[in-house]
């Protein structure tokens, strides 16, 4: 399992209720969390074969974006 973290322009509950669905639908995501305190709005993203520019063009699908700041291959599933 790899997590994957991204910079995002997600702000507020509004805007992540947006990207959510986009998120939701991609197969190989088993788990994702969003910090919107975070001063980067940090979307991290764990599952199985993760391809990053899947995750960023689900959220470029709302209208928002996302950009890769770290990968990290994990045994464990918490984010």
């Amino acid at each position: 399992m790899e997590i994957i973290k991204f910079k995002t322009n997600v702000v507020d509950e509004e805007a992540l209720s947006k990207v959510a669905p986009h998120l939701d639908k991609e197969e190989r995501i088993s788990k994702w969390s969003l910090d919107t305190e975070s001063a980067d709005k940090v979307l991290s993203v764990s599952g199985t074969g993760l391809d990053p520019q899947v995750v960023e063009s689900a959220v470029e699908e709302a209208g928002y974006k996302a950009e890769i700041i770290r990968v990290m291959g994990i045994s464990g599933g918490d984010l």
